[in-house]
């Protein structure tokens, strides 16, 4: 799945304020920023049972849904089979497309531990995958991209980081992400369609390209005028102060010598969300579909971008669309089967996360921030 990030954020000591899950729904830049501005000893709890009442996370789960029932109601007789389809598939590829989905978290946290290491933060492997998956639960239960920020005010909680340049850190992991599904989108499409590409599919190009476009833009922009844009608005001192942080931990992460590691890694972690497609394809052994890796992994990267959207969780109702219609559209996936594959792959990519996330979410001490995680002497990042 590809999470967004919401905005940068800061961090440093100053006096406790109101609890994050009341400052963000204002969305007003100063009162976030001061909400996340606190002492790791006085860091609120986020309360993720208040933010499941909202009335806008329940429709953001609720019309999704209601959308996805429609459809199905539609094509009641075309999708039958669906059910059937699916208990027939294979137990043993499920297991290995299980396998292989949550190889991919060791990957992102050793990602994740690399890019905190270059900004002074020290984080075990263990501690950087739990607060990893406990941010991808709460981007697969509510909208708006918010596990990103959650990440970062969990390691917050947890430790004396720096909350800004966490998040810098968490940006700047998003902006490889970008690049890793445009090029390698890029070239497996190229490969699977060079015998002929649907309209659709040039489409879906043309957005991918523009995309890694905007976000090589947005770095130069950021890298060499941020600061100077700042300095010509009316910004307060604070907000120029915690941008300071955010940038230092958006470039400071990403080293000329620590890049080609990186670029490695992000590689390997979009490989394992294609490989899973493959098998969960492989699974049902369809006599009519012919998807091949570079297929799945096509069709994969594009599931993921889709999550990104904020409207709703984890992309609910977005994600399964895009999924099935490239199916159908690009590869002549008939319909029953396009929907089995989707169904079976989001159950593997999200419906386990919530499941053994809410699990994790019970059991850890991460979010009520007992779970301490120290520092050498000679570590210590400098928190102003």
């Amino acid at each position: 799945m590809v999470d967004g990030p919401v905005g940068p954020v800061g961090s440093g000591a100053m006096e406790a304020t109101p609890a994050l899950d009341a400052a963000i729904p204002q969305h007003d830049p100063d009162s976030l920023f001061e909400a996340l501005e606190v002492e790791p000893t006085e860091v609120p709890e986020i309360s993720l049972g208040q933010r499941l009442r909202q009335p806008r996370t329940i429709l953001s789960i609720v019309v999704p849904l209601a959308i996805i029932g429609f459809f199905l109601y539609l094509n009641r007789e075309r999708l039958a089979a669906v059910p059937q389809l699916i208990l027939q598939a294979n137990p043993a590829y499920i297991a290995i497309a299980f396998i292989v989905f949550y190889l991919g978290f060791p990957l992102r946290g050793y990602r994740w531990e690399r890019l905190l290491r270059e900004t002074g933060f020290v984080i075990s492997l263990r501690n950087s995958v739990e607060i990893l998956y406990l941010s991808w639960f709460v981007n697969c239960v509510v909208p708006a991209k918010l596990g990103d920020v959650y990440r970062a005010y969990l390691l917050k909680m947890n430790s004396v980081a720096s909350l800004s340049r966490t998040f810098g850190t968490v940006f700047i992991e998003r902006i490889l992400d970008v690049f890793a599904i445009a090029i390698m989108g890029l070239a497996v499409g190229f490969w699977s369609f060079r015998n002929g590409m649907p309209p659709a599919i040039r489409a879906i190009f043309i957005v991918g390209i523009v995309v890694m476009l905007v976000a090589a833009v947005g770095l130069f922009t950021m890298r060499n005028f941020g600061r100077r844009i700042l300095d010509r608005l009316p910004t307060p001192p604070r907000i120029k102060e915690l941008y300071d942080r955010f940038e230092e931990g958006v470039f400071g992460a990403v080293g000329l010598r620590h890049l080609p590691i990186l670029v490695f890694l992000t590689g390997l972690i979009w490989l394992t969300e294609g490989l899973r497609l493959y098998i969960v394809v492989l699974s049902f052994d369809f006599p009519d579909v012919e998807l091949g890796l570079s297929g799945a992994i096509f069709v994969a990267l594009i599931g993921s971008l889709l999550t990104a959207i904020p409207l709703s969780p984890a992309g609910l109702g977005f994600a399964q669309a895009g999924v099935i219609g490239v199916l159908t559209v690009a590869y002549g996936v008939p319909l029953p089967e396009a929907t089995a594959i989707t169904i079976l792959d989001w159950v593997i990519s999200v419906l386990s996360i919530i499941v053994l996330g809410a699990i994790l979410y019970v059991v850890s001490p991460m979010p009520r921030g007992t779970g301490r995680i120290p520092q050498p002497t000679a570590s210590l990042p400098t928190v102003a």
